[in-house]
Formats: structure tokens, sequence, C-alpha cells
């Protein structure tokens, strides 16, 4: 059963995950084996994901955000299309968007610096 897990982890993490970061297959197997044994509770991504479908629409909740913002997308994402984060970005006033090419559905360690640029540009200037 662990092993069918660590799989299908592997699997799930290869189709969302960042088409140009690819990830060392050791270091993949090794990350899904540390989340199973850290907490492997199918029923809360059942949940969370419920909770994501049945949340409604947010535009008019966005438009009144006050803050600065900055969404930071990947243009690879296939769970979250570019377009959404485009659309939350023209709906905050004010949000600001960087799209990274490459990026999918995960944070690849070689994104980890790319974002750590764009978030402190972002709070130097905000």
């Amino acid at each position: 059963a662990r092993e069918q897990l660590i799989a299908h982890g592997i699997k799930l993490r290869s189709v969302i995950g960042s088409p140009g970061f690819p990830s060392d297959p050791a270091e993949m197997r090794a990350l899904v084996e540390r989340n199973i044994d850290r907490r492997y509770y199918p029923a809360g991504a059942a949940r969370q994901y419920l909770a994501v479908m049945a949340s409604g629409d947010r535009v008019d909740l966005l438009k009144t955000v006050k803050v600065p913002t900055l969404v930071l997308h990947g243009a690879d994402d296939p769970l979250l299309p570019v377009d959404g984060g485009k659309d939350v970005a023209s709906l905050v006033p004010g949000a600001k968007i960087e799209i990274f090419p490459g990026w999918g559905h995960d944070v690849p360690k070689q994104m980890v610096p790319k974002l750590v640029e764009s978030i402190s540009k972002f709070c130097r200037t905000a």
C-alpha cells in the first residue's frame, strides 16, 4: 500500500509540477515519502478541494482588497490557469502580477530565489 501511495504521489507531482524546472526523481520520491510520513490524510485533501469548489465567486470580495498585492503565477500551472491569476490581479485595486514561464503548481527549488527576489522587490516598493 505504501509503494502505491508513493507512486501516486510521484505521478501527481509530475502532472502538476513545473515543466521548466524538472525534478530529480530521487528528490521527488524523498519529498513524497516525507509528505506521506508527516501526515497522510486523504479526507483532508478531499475536504480542501470541496471547500474551494463551494466557496463561490470572489469577484466582489477581490475588489475590496485595500493592501498592496502581488500575484505570483506560473505560466504552466495545469490546475490554476494563468488567466485566473490575471483575473485576480485585474480585480484587486493596484495589484501587480508576475508570471513565471515554466512554473507549474508546485514550488521547485529553482523557483525559490526568483520568488524571494520578486517578493523582496515588491516589499521594498509597496
